[in-house]
């Protein structure tokens, strides 16, 4: 028989299942709300001026409230609209853990916890952190797979990871049913906290150190003035700030339309259980580690003499509160929470019962379902905007508590000095655009919640919302024929299907169907001619009077001449490589910047902010969706372009480098002779309704020649042996352009003072400790990707940054970076790839000669260098 209020996890549906608390007294988890933390007194100061003004109260909003003012920033100003942690934060689970499947990620958890682990001390308040560990639960060989290549992608971090075997997981939950578990993820560290006394104690420390929280406050009108300054209106007067930041939570997107934007972020219901004592938890000597269970897909901790657990149910099953989005949050929704629905949780429910039994017997005391908020990929959305001049976003957050804290110090460090602290380009919000619609939103986040504890596989794709409206103009052709990749709202061929082949998305950690389909088209490139559709680029038209200055300004190389283009590099004051472009001088002033497609507007929000704040007479223009692009490669490349055009594309008139308005096949192009194959090859660049004629024009001309499509995965293997960087692996805001290997690319003898160019002289004044090397390494069925461990007589030197088989060796090869006194060629080192580590030499780079060198020694008379 149940007791009034309780119900047991097995036997009777749940439904409506209230919480001990009010809109005005809330539940927390951790126990502590009202007890050792009461709510902090109101403010009554109000201020004219604010350097920063943040929107938001959550955890992550005081967060960087308190990082500003402890740095050192005077008048932080936090506006929240009816009390602190009230959305999300108040009924957070609050769990903490240094894991995180991505790389830079795992820096913000790392921080986020040594500030939690030292916050009740700094400030006087507590926190509830517990820190008893954490356990990813392996019951099948692939996940055990997913452990192996964590752990090479964790190795250079800081974070302690381990594999444990199954004995070793009983010892530290000795409550788990063994049957099914063949090993465990373990992060000593890693916890739980109590998301109310956090953000209390985060709110004690940023006025502790001057700044001023206002509630309740709500933001009415968010006007920005000409000189980059914005006025800030709430019903207790208004403000003039030097810059905002959103940090709205699920109030983030009524704060985006107040200045026009449409930030892409639905809240999602989620639900968690809370039961009451268990006997057998409460006979435990100490705390159970928290548990995640990823084939049941929920996160199992103690929660004081019972258990608490959360699942992720499936996309078909799981809740939006998409109302929100077409009608907007409801007025005065703060603390409160939806109707519990155990329905929709129940197959979890069984997996938890099943892999804890005492579950079986357990009551329950509360169902907590409340709003978070997600992104369409599940990441939040940090930093600058762009297209409005300091306006600045934190929002999006569909796991606040961990992030919270080395968010605030990220983002702090970054309004600070200029630059963001390290790389962490995933959380750009400029990695969305127009194409990214509320249908697109809500198709993702379904997707992303669901997929919340799927196997992470190196190359992954997922495949709601898509196509968007972003395709170019060969996606109808070449859908059919060819595996695509999303980038930036674009479908891009990655492979091509081959007759008799396995088609299709076949994931894996080890080499998988397209293997021998991309070194066909290796071959293609290297010993014919082949197609690559381009379109994706980001593209951008610069002209007026000042650009050459503002260009010049920006780029660490110098500008080329008229009719020519090159590689540059805009670099941080710091001297760290912020973007790389090509630039095309098309015409006297006028150019044509080409980033890639994921860079898009990150390249031009930098370009221009330092337009605005040099005063440069230029005109900027995007012209992405514009432009088609389409890049030909090979040795027959000019043979077959030769057919369909009357300008002479001969090598001592079409120079390497060179650029030039011409008609292929009668479509006006902008051809530029460059490939990043380091083939022969050109990119046309053309409208984009021209992109199906000009592609079927190419191909009838190069059926003689012997002419085939290829794709993302062969360029990558085709531009690593010819020891090309790319930008977001070898490159980015962790890496100087000299360690990087790109000295050629920088003229610090330039007569202008680029952005970067006094840090690095110091940096080269200084000496390098490390350098970028490439690495040769035969494997089984398994390549580097990049972020894998680098091994030097048994400690971790260094990391891969990116890596493919090379088909022309037909051994493994990778860039990495090492100390430098382990740089020289012929240095042997070893790569973990998948729990073993593979012995791997420092070669001598390029692998394989570009075409335009091996051209220029065969005229020298240099075969046998060849």
């Amino acid at each position: 028989m149940l007791r009034p209020g309780v119900q047991r996890l097995r036997g009777l549906p749940l439904r409506g299942l209230g919480l001990p608390g009010s809109p005005s007294r809330p539940f927390s988890v951790g126990g502590h709300e009202g007890k050792d933390n009461p709510p902090l007194p109101a403010e009554t100061r109000w201020k004219d001026r604010a350097e920063t003004v943040i929107i938001g109260g959550g955890c992550v909003g005081v967060s960087l409230a308190y990082h500003l003012a402890k740095a050192g920033m005077k008048d932080v100003v936090l506006l929240e609209k009816s009390e602190l942690t009230a959305g999300s934060t108040w009924h957070a689970a609050g769990l903490t853990t240094y894991f995180h499947p991505g790389i830079n990620l795992k820096k913000i958890h790392y921080d986020s916890i040594k500030l939690y682990e030292k916050l009740e001390e700094e400030t006087g308040q507590v926190v509830g952190f517990h820190q008893p560990g954490s356990i990813r639960i392996a019951t099948t060989p692939v996940r055990v797979d997913e452990f192996k290549y964590q752990m090479t992608r964790t190795g250079w971090h800081a974070t302690e990871q381990y594999i444990i075997e199954p004995e070793k997981i009983q010892e530290m939950f000795p409550l788990l049913n063994m049957n099914k578990i063949l090993a465990g993820l373990y992060n000593p560290g890693d916890g739980h906290i109590d998301p109310y006394s956090l953000t209390m104690a985060l709110a004690a420390g940023a006025r502790k150190y001057g700044a001023l929280l206002k509630y309740p406050a709500p933001v009415t009108s968010l006007k920005p003035r000409s000189d980059g300054t914005w006025d800030v209106e709430t019903p207790q007067g208004s403000m003039r700030a030097n810059r905002i930041v959103n940090a709205a939570g699920f109030w983030a997107r009524e704060i985006g339309k107040m200045v026009g934007l449409e930030h892409p972020l639905i809240p999602v219901q989620h639900q968690y259980v809370v039961t009451s004592t268990i006997p057998e938890v409460k006979a435990l000597k100490r705390e159970l580690p928290v548990l995640r269970d990823l084939e049941g897909s929920y996160y199992l901790r103690q929660e004081r003499d019972g258990l608490l657990f959360g699942p992720y149910e499936s996309q078909e099953k799981m809740q939006l509160q998409d109302s929100w989005v077409t009608s907007g949050v409801p007025p005065g929704f703060g603390k409160e929470l939806f109707e519990s629905d155990l329905d929709r949780i129940m197959e979890h429910v069984e997996a938890a019962m099943e892999m804890v039994p005492v579950l079986k017997k357990a009551d329950i005391i509360n169902i907590v379902n409340g709003p978070i908020t997600y992104s369409p990929d599940i990441l939040p959305m940090v930093g600058p905007h762009q297209g409005l001049r300091n306006y600045w976003v934190a929002i999006g957050f569909g796991y606040g508590i961990i992030h919270a804290g080395g968010i605030g110090k990220y983002l702090s460090d970054w309004i600070l000095h200029g630059e963001p602290p390290f790389d962490l380009i995933e959380l750009d919000p400029n990695r969305y655009g127009k194409w990214t619609t509320t249908q697109y939103t809500e198709a993702k986040a379904r997707e992303s919640y669901g997929f919340n504890n799927i196997v992470g596989y190196p190359k992954e794709e997922r495949f709601a919302g898509r196509p968007t409206q972003r395709v170019s103009g060969l996606y109808k052709t070449l859908e059919s024929k060819c595996s695509m990749g999303f980038h930036a709202g674009w479908e891009q061929p990655h492979w091509f299907y081959r007759p008799g082949q396995d088609t299709g998305y076949r994931p894996s950690f080890r080499r998988t169907n397209w293997f021998e389909p991309v070194g066909s088209e290796y071959k293609q490139v290297m010993q014919r001619v082949g197609v690559i559709d381009l379109s994706p680029f980001g593209k951008f038209n610069i002209k007026g009077q000042d650009s050459t200055r503002l260009l010049d300004h920006l780029f660490a190389n110098v500008i080329p001449k008229v009719g020519f283009t090159n590689i540059s590099h805009m670099l941080t004051p710091k001297g760290r490589v912020y973007a790389e472009l090509t630039v095309s001088h098309q015409s006297p002033g006028e150019f044509l910047l080409i980033t890639g497609s994921g860079s898009e507007l990150h390249d031009l929000r930098w370009i221009e902010e330092e337009a605005v704040k040099g005063g440069y007479d230029v005109e900027i223009k995007n012209i992405t969706d514009e432009l088609g692009v389409l890049g030909v490669a090979g040795p027959h490349a000019r043979k077959v372009l030769q057919k369909l055009t009357s300008e002479d594309l001969s090598d001592d008139v079409f120079k390497f480098l060179q650029t030039k308005s011409l008609k292929v096949s009668n479509i006006p192009v902008t051809a530029i002779r460059i490939s990043y194959t380091g083939e022969l090859g050109w990119e046309l660049y053309h409208r984009r309704e021209d992109s199906a004629a000009l592609y079927n024009a190419i191909m009838d001309a190069g059926q003689e020649e012997g002419i085939d499509n290829f794709g993302t995965y062969a360029m990558n293997a085709l531009r690593l042996e010819k020891a090309f960087r790319a930008w977001g692996s070898e490159m980015n805001c962790d890496t100087n352009p000299l360690e990087a290997g790109l000295e050629y690319f920088v003229k610090l003898n330039k007569p202008a003072d680029f952005i970067g160019k006094q840090a690095l002289k110091q940096i080269k004044a200084e000496g390098l400790k490390r350098r970028l090397v490439c690495l040769t390494l035969a494997t089984d069925d398994v390549d580097p990707e990049g972020n894998e461990s680098i091994w030097h007589k048994g400690k971790v030197v260094g990391n891969t940054t990116s890596g493919s088989y090379s088909y022309s060796i037909q051994k493994s090869l990778a860039f990495a970076y090492v100390p430098v006194e382990l740089s020289k060629v012929g240095q042997q080192v070893e790569v973990e790839l998948l729990g073993k580590h593979y012995p791997a030499i420092i070669i001598q780079e390029p692998l394989v000669l570009t075409e335009p060198t091996r051209n220029r020694l065969q005229k020298k008379g240099g075969k046998d260098k060849i």
